[in-house]
């Protein structure tokens, strides 16, 4: 279809608000894909929810065609919730923009992101954006990223995305730097599959990069995870809005739609060939995504709940990474134990679901997946703590941990450590990256981090201080169950694994930070906290009163009496049927944990 060395393959990698998306910005106008007065900011996030917080939560491929060069430009999220999408659409590229804000330079996702590259040994142009404003200051960004990518000196191309400085430059640095694609049109069919949505009239389309072969709309393909056989009813690129093409050969970025109808059947990150020739291996690199943080979702009206399901069903149309399924809460009735990749995914699918389908939601903590074996043999992987087993049966416990890179000014590189120290973390790495910013590495619990650990990180460096995480397996861990019990009754929404050690300290937080969040009932409240089988901690939340004697402007006392009688009559009913309510940011309120004690 085109002359593969004219085309260049690339992705922006960047830190959160470092200007990625307004770069993009400056790429389409360039194109001539859409016209100055009609561009939009963050021109290629398209949800709501992209513009309001201004991140990029969904991988956006353009093709872009600036003077004879055609540019595949894959714009990746930046937060690392979503770091498998931005593996994969690195995977699919030859190069990479490294994009640097001059006011803020070097950041943890810059770090992580920068790495990613090199592990798929990308062609990586320095760039450093904001030199327009006042505070940029150009030349220590410009030494810590020569550090970051380990070269003594490094000529970083400077421009303004918001003005346009700059990109001309960038543009001929791209075609003179970043290699033309390789492959063999006339080989097997190998394409990556770097991302996939549902359209409501092709089915599941599959966006994909082609490394070998060709492929065209009445081509039967399969996919080397499943195996599942298709027929190609369309294939094309992307211009703003998909274009239909004739055929996609090797180097090309695009789509392919083949009526499949459920998304889980196109895996994000395998490789697609054609089922009459197939590959003889599958590019390398796939593993399936997995959720990390689980929290369970109830409608606070019970009638609610085929509604939420039908609503979950569609958002994981287009978000395979988003998994459910039915539970009951004695508390709650009937609701959905969700995965998810992180906290901020979490946090998306919650607003999505009370948004574009009108439920109001109680979303309980969230939680992380323990591996458990038992004396009896059994490996369980368990994703509620409710469902945790006696510790009697328990042979050994697995937690997940993480490896942070945390980048932090010197002057608050004690108060990190200090942070980090208390969460359990390992330090692995510890590096000056100019004069006045360190980054860190610590391996951590990652039960430690979806508390409040980003929030206090945060305030203790004044906001300056960043942070980024990659998963690195299961370790065994020494954990002990809590149980809250409101008025006697086990409140199975609130349940955590906490170490051993800190038992006591977590079952005190618990019962006080639920005390201030659940309101006066006309009832006595009664929280208690359960640990290794025995009350640890207890609160209780004084009853509202009703002042009854207020219309007894004297006469005989036994009448006072009676009216006291009647109301603690009354009371001792409503205590009986357990009519406590539980606030929303009661369950929200044992993630902070650990902020007050």
């Amino acid at each position: 279809m085109s002359d593969k060395s004219k085309i260049r393959n690339f992705s922006i990698i960047a830190h959160i608000d470092h200007g990625k998306s307004t770069l993009a910005d400056r790429f389409l106008e360039l194109s001539g894909l859409v016209r100055r007065e009609k561009l939009q900011k963050q021109m290629l996030d398209s949800m709501d929810l992209e513009r309001e917080r201004g991140i990029t939560i969904k991988s956006h491929p353009v093709r872009l065609t600036i003077g004879d060069y055609i540019f595949n430009l894959i714009d990746t999220p930046g937060h690392v919730d979503f770091s498998y999408e931005v593996s994969r659409s690195l995977a699919a590229c030859e190069g990479a923009v490294l994009l640097v804000d001059a006011t803020q330079g070097v950041e943890a996702q810059t770090v992580a992101h920068a790495y990613k590259a090199m592990e798929h040994n990308l062609t990586i142009v320095p760039v450093i954006n904001k030199i327009d404003l006042p505070s940029a200051d150009i030349e220590s960004t410009k030494s810590a990223m020569a550090q970051l990518l380990g070269k003594d000196d490094i000529e970083p191309v400077l421009v303004s995305a918001k003005d346009g400085t700059g990109v001309d430059e960038l543009i001929q640095r791209l075609i003179n730097e970043i290699p033309a694609p390789s492959g063999n049109e006339d080989g097997p069919l190998q394409a990556l599959v770097f991302d996939a949505f549902y359209d409501n009239y092709k089915g599941v389309v599959s966006v994909v990069r082609i490394f070998n072969g060709e492929i065209k709309a009445g081509d039967l393909i399969k996919f080397w995870s499943g195996g599942t056989v298709s027929e190609v009813i369309e294939v094309g690129v992307f211009e703003l809005k998909m274009v239909p093409v004739e055929k996609l050969t090797a180097g090309d970025v695009g789509y392919v739609a083949a009526n499949i109808r459920d998304i889980r059947e196109v895996p994000v990150g395998d490789t697609m060939t054609l089922a009459s020739q197939p590959s003889d291996n599958p590019i390398p690199g796939f593993s399936p995504m997995k959720p990390m943080v689980f929290a369970s979702m109830y409608p606070t009206e019970n009638e609610d709940f085929e509604r939420l399901r039908e609503s979950l069903k569609k958002l994981q149309l287009n978000d395979a990474a988003l998994t459910f399924e039915p539970e009951n809460s004695q508390a709650f009735g009937p609701g959905f134990r969700c995965g998810f990749l992180g906290l901020l995914h979490m946090d998306i699918v919650r607003e999505r679901l009370e948004r574009e389908f009108d439920l109001d939601l109680i979303l309980t903590s969230p939680n992380v997946e323990y591996h458990v074996l038992t004396r009896a043999g059994d490996y369980l992987e368990i994703r509620n703590p409710a469902d945790f087993p006696d510790f009697s049966e328990v042979e050994l416990v697995e937690e997940p941990f993480i490896r942070g890179t945390v980048v932090v000014p010197s002057a608050y590189l004690g108060n990190v450590i200090q942070l980090c120290e208390n969460r359990r973390g390992k330090m692995v790495q510890m590096d000056y990256i100019s004069q006045d910013r360190v980054l860190l590495k610590y391996d951590l619990p990652f039960s430690e981090i979806i508390t409040d650990f980003y929030d206090q990180l945060k305030s203790m460096t004044r906001g300056y201080a960043s942070f980024d995480y990659e998963h690195i397996g299961f370790r065994e861990a020494d954990v002990d169950k809590i149980e809250v019990f409101i008025n006697g009754r086990k409140l199975d929404a609130i349940t955590l694994l906490v170490p051993k050690e800190e038992v006591m300290r977590s079952a005190r937080s618990v019962a006080l930070n639920l005390k201030r969040t659940i309101p006066k009932q006309l009832v006595e409240v009664v929280i208690q906290v359960k640990a290794g089988g025995k009350i640890v901690a207890r609160e209780t939340v004084k009853p509202l009163r009703k002042d009854v004697l207020a219309k007894c402007y004297g006469g005989d006392v036994s009448r006072k009496k009676k009216l006291l009688e009647k109301q603690k009559a009354g009371k001792k009913r409503m205590r009986q049927f357990n009519q406590v309510d539980i606030p929303q940011e009661a369950f929200l309120s044992v993630l902070k944990a650990d902020s007050d004690s």
